[in-house]
């Protein structure tokens, strides 16, 4: 995988054809949740945004998608993503476990809510 492409196609287009779908997945996700979010490459991964600031990054890696950075979640949420923290603004979805769609839907608005804090 390479960290050079200037667009989020030029990102996917990179990528072995199982992780892009998940890559896809997880894009699908956040445009239902925030369907007006931008795109753009930022510090080498796709980068969705609010109002131009950046609301997530999503990172593709030999054995897992990263999601970064994590808020403060509330203590159910915290728990449901405690299997997954990679670090503690780091959520960590291994390539050989199912996505857990609802979760990320779930954390993804929770990172909305923030930024609307």
């Amino acid at each position: 995988m390479t960290r050079s492409e200037a667009t989020v196609e030029e990102y996917l287009e990179g990528l072995p054809d199982d992780v892009r779908a998940r890559v896809e997945e997880i894009r699908r996700i956040v445009h239902e949740v925030v369907p007006d979010a931008g795109e753009t490459i930022s510090y080498a991964m796709p980068t969705f945004t609010v109002h131009g600031q950046p609301l997530v990054h999503v990172a593709a890696w030999k054995q897992h998608i990263g999601l970064y950075p994590l808020p403060p979640l509330d203590a159910a949420l915290t728990a449901e993503v405690a299997p997954y923290r990679g670090t503690k603004d780091t959520m960590k979805l291994p390539h050989a476990q199912p996505l857990p769609r609802d979760l990320v839907a779930r954390v993804v608005q929770a990172l909305v809510q923030r930024r609307r804090c």
